[in-house]
């Protein structure tokens, strides 16, 4: 059974339909990144699976449970992380931060969460005098304190430098090898490329694309260019890879080109014929479709926005 279940979500304010239909699951410990433009129904479908609203149609279910009709069983199984406010702007890290966790039967140790997040020096300062990187990440940690199986995140590095950016994903990254499961939105798409295992494009409250950073970054034309010291020989390593090989660069750069997306197969090959020749790498970068090409790709252009446009991996 998946951890989230929407079967044909339809969520409409008046005449403006928010959510159209919207069929997604995600599994245990998966982290699954939600992304979509401004209005795309994003916010809707996340505040429907935590229970804040009501479906006008079709069903959601979280770890089984109606958040609506089974919010009090669901409650202290989730963990939510709203991008903006919901605290009182005179309350103190430490203090809120125990007083979450005395709700919870097996809670973390508030303490060691904020000293993960880097606030143990800001424990005792209120909240309205933190900056918003502290602000934000008081705000994972009182979504973590419960030990929530899971976690709904609304742009949870917004504000963040990337000490703290990776930082957060590192421990966010500790709870889902642990089973937590994770619905994040972000407009970060380079960061969703990352450390998401699936993306759920959606707009104008449908689903558009579905699947992995790689299955939707795929198809692209894709080069790999690479420079070694002694120079690898064109025809042979384009006869150990299977794609074309050619120079890159005046004679004697020691660079070649690969007509070849740097997929894991293409550099296990490619590091395997460098040790077979001797030779040191020296250089090596990649080009490709990337997320946000698709992205961009797919909510700018008219014709993917037909009613009818089915998802991609669904």
């Amino acid at each position: 059974m998946a951890v989230i279940a929407v079967d044909g979500l339809v969520k409409r304010y008046g005449a403006v339909t928010a959510v159209d239909g919207l069929d997604l699951t995600v599994d245990a410990g998966e982290t699954l990144a939600l992304l979509g433009p401004n209005g795309a129904g994003k916010t809707t479908t996340v505040e429907c699976l935590e229970g804040y609203r009501r479906p006008d149609a079709g069903t959601v279910r979280v770890l089984g449970l109606d958040p609506v009709a089974d919010a009090r069983a669901l409650a202290p199984r989730i963990g939510v992380m709203l991008q903006e406010g919901g605290l009182y702007p005179h309350v103190r890290p430490a203090e809120m931060l125990h007083t979450v966790a005395a709700f919870h039967t097996d809670p973390e140790d508030p303490d060691a969460l904020l000293a993960a997040l880097g606030l143990d020096e800001v424990r005792d300062t209120r909240f309205r005098a933190l900056s918003g990187g502290q602000q934000q990440r008081l705000a994972l940690a009182l979504a973590l304190v419960g030990r929530p199986d899971v976690l709904f995140l609304d742009e949870p590095t917004a504000g963040l430098d990337p000490v703290a950016r990776r930082t957060t994903w590192e421990l966010l990254g500790e709870r889902t090898r642990g089973g937590t499961t994770i619905l994040l939105t972000t407009h970060l798409l380079d960061e969703a490329a990352a450390v998401a295992d699936r993306v759920a494009i959606v707009d104008r409250g449908r689903l558009r694309m579905l699947g992995t950073p790689a299955e939707l970054t795929a198809g692209g034309d894709g080069q790999v260019v690479v420079r070694t010291d002694p120079a690898l020989d064109a025809d042979r390593l384009a006869a150990d890879l299977g794609v074309a090989v050619a120079p890159d660069g005046p004679p004697g750069s020691g660079r070649l080109r690969i007509a070849s997306l740097a997929t894991p197969e293409l550099l296990t090959a490619l590091a395997a014929h460098l040790r077979a020749e001797g030779a040191m790498l020296e250089e090596l970068h990649g080009s490709g479709r990337t997320l946000e090409e698709v992205y961009l790709r797919l909510v700018d252009d008219p014709a993917s926005r037909r009613a009818d446009d089915p998802a991609v991996g669904a």
